[in-house]
């Protein structure tokens, strides 16, 4: 059967998408995650350069204009949508735009690797889903994960899908505190 690459299966429904979503579906096109809700091991992987290539070969076509103010936004080594919609939800809201997948290291030693983070404040946002509810064994890792980053100064915001769904004011507003006053702390 007759398939086509996933670059241009995106393309073929830009028109469809908005900011968000498009945003979404290239964060995807671009992980290699192995654990993103959804995707298949060892797929090819896009990259942003791969992308503008083939919208440049491509040329005018409905929803191109899309895709090219999403791609800026799109970030490789995301690891699931729900974190691609919390970035630019802080982003909205003028919130900076946190690192994603931060790895935390202590004395050499690993910690853990938080979904987004300000380093710089010790600020860890992780998304919650309902796997990190329902799976027992998650549950308590994600637990421990919270006190061994606590332990270490950093301060851990759980995000669910009540936070997004609500419009993020409410999110943003703790975000935004947290980092005023981590970055008062610094200073």
């Amino acid at each position: 059967m007759p398939t086509i690459d996933p670059v241009s299966a995106l393309f073929l429904c830009a028109r469809e998408f908005v900011s968000v979503p498009m945003v979404v579906a290239l964060d995807a096109l671009l992980t290699s995650s192995d654990v993103y809700p959804g995707l298949r091991t060892g797929r090819p992987v896009a990259t942003t350069e791969s992308i503008d290539r083939q919208l440049t070969r491509w040329g005018r076509f409905p929803g191109c204009g899309r895709i090219r103010d999403a791609l800026p936004l799109a970030r490789p080594g995301v690891e699931s949508p729900k974190e691609t919609e919390t970035r630019p939800l802080l982003r909205s809201f003028g919130v900076p735009e946190p690192a994603i997948q931060h790895v935390v290291s202590v004395d050499g030693r690993f910690l853990a690797r938080v979904d987004l983070a300000y380093p710089e404040c010790r600020i860890a946002i992780e998304y919650e889903g309902d796997g990190h509810r329902t799976d027992r064994d998650q549950w308590r890792i994600d637990i421990r994960r919270q006190r061994d980053l606590e332990d270490h100064g950093w301060l851990v915001i759980r995000v669910t899908e009540l936070d997004l769904r609500d419009g993020g004011a409410a999110l943003a507003a703790r975000v935004r505190r947290a980092l005023t006053v981590r970055q008062g702390i610094r200073g």
